[in-house]
């Protein structure tokens, strides 16, 4: 064997283990990012403003939905608010204390360290009744109290939840919701507070692609109390040199990698997991990349639309027309939603409505006299009586079609997506 071969084979394996942890790092870049340096009662985690040091075990909330001004989240929903927390279990289980949420729609998404949706609770779920739910780490045998209502095996010690509350408006309902978020509790089987402070090690801002020697050092840290799922074999780590060739060519690969799911008229799914990627681990690095933080298909869904029906890229100096035939609207078991973003960006566009989605829940949403739902999509105001989506006056856009519990005909890809027709 050559040297030119022996370093091409090295740099093959290089890159495919990069593919198969790259996860990891993402969601210790991620926790970096969305953990919190100030604890309500216990104060900062670290006397050193620069300071990489954090709170886990603690909920962080948004309280509003997102507009067009917030640019810290790609292809934001408009449909809820956020809760949000990164579980350690490696010094014993936590107990999520949740309130009683009524008939509104809510779910707590718990991710592995691996980006698998593994568990939920919520609505579709567990309901809406107040609940107490143990979460522990692998391996833990100890007694689970009487008062616990369900039970969580986490399968690595580190778990990303991330919560969604439907709210309605920005007022009366936020408020509503508000205090929802703010009776969620996280405590040891002791009572006390389950907060505990952990170094990141990370820049949560800083997503560049990483040098060998941070990304070697993350998911070193992280395979301790992560281990790869069963079934999954390891070879890691690569040489220092073939890990730094590997990292760049790996992080363009996945930028550039194409829809897996061609739903037909210019619709796709950019994510299609229930609660485990399997051996599919380029889909899994695409998503821990592009989309990181996306929960299994049974909880939602999101088809998404850049082209329209002759395959042109969809543009905010045309007009377009998306129609759902009599009783072939979105199959929802909670909601559905229509979604603009500007592609330059990925963010919500600005108008003079102050209208970024439009769904089953819009106030005035009207349906044609022979009961077809048709929506609008078009930069300019198209007159009353039509169901207007604004897009980017000049500028090219996409839409996402948010799904929420959605039903067999979307789950089995057989429902039929309208395409959008230019008008």
């Amino acid at each position: 064997m050559t040297l030119d071969t022996r370093s091409d084979l090295a740099t093959a394996a290089a890159e495919a283990a990069v593919i198969q942890t790259l996860p990891l790092f993402e969601m210790m870049r991620m926790r970096a990012a969305t953990t919190a340096r100030r604890h309500p009662t216990l104060g900062f985690a670290s006397g050193e403003p620069g300071s990489s040091w954090r709170w886990v075990n603690q909920f962080t909330h948004t309280h509003r939905r997102l507009g067009p001004d917030d640019r810290e989240v790609v292809s934001p929903n408009n449909d809820t608010v956020y809760s949000n927390a990164w579980i350690d279990l490696s010094e014993g289980p936590v107990l999520i204390e949740s309130p009683d949420v009524g008939d509104r729609y809510w779910t707590l998404g718990l991710l592995d360290a691996w980006t698998n949706p593994f568990a939920y609770v919520g609505r579709r779920t567990t309901g809406n009744r107040p609940q107490r739910t143990l979460v522990h780490g692998p391996g833990w045998r100890g007694e689970v109290p009487a008062d616990v209502t369900h039970t969580i095996a986490a399968p690595g010690h580190d778990v990303w939840l991330i919560g969604r509350f439907l709210v309605d408006d920005d007022g009366p309902d936020a408020e509503r919701v508000r205090s929802l978020q703010q009776a969620l509790r996280m405590r040891r089987l002791d009572g006390r507070d389950a907060a505990m402070r952990v170094d990141t090690a990370l820049d949560g801002r800083d997503t560049r692609i990483p040098s060998a020697r941070l990304y070697r050092a993350t998911v070193d840290a992280a395979l301790r109390g992560n281990p790869p799922p069963a079934g999954e074999s390891l070879d890691w780590p690569p040489t220092e040199d073939a890990l730094a060739e590997a990292l760049p060519a790996v992080y363009k690969r996945l930028r550039n990698a194409g829809q897996p799911h061609d739903l037909g008229g210019g619709w796709a799914i950019p994510v299609m997991v229930r609660t485990h990627w399997g051996h599919d681990h380029l889909t899994r690095a695409r998503i821990a990349r592009n989309f990181i933080g996306a929960l299994g298909v049974d909880e939602a869904m999101y088809p998404t639309a850049e082209v329209d029906v002759e395959g042109q890229p969809l543009h905010g100096s045309k007009c377009y027309e998306l129609r759902f035939a009599p009783g072939l609207g979105p199959r929802v078991d909670a909601f559905w939603s229509l979604t603009m973003y500007r592609r330059s960006d990925c963010l919500f566009v600005a108008n003079p409505i102050d209208r970024y989605s439009i769904g089953d829940r819009t106030p005035g949403l009207r349906t044609e006299p022979d009961g077809s739902l048709v929506i609008r999509l078009q930069a300019d105001d198209p007159g009353p009586g039509i169901n207007w989506l604004p897009a980017p006056p000049g500028d090219l856009f996409y839409v996402v079609l948010r799904l929420y519990q959605p039903r067999a005909e979307h789950l089995e890809l057989r429902f039929d997506y309208p395409p959008i027709r230019p008008i």
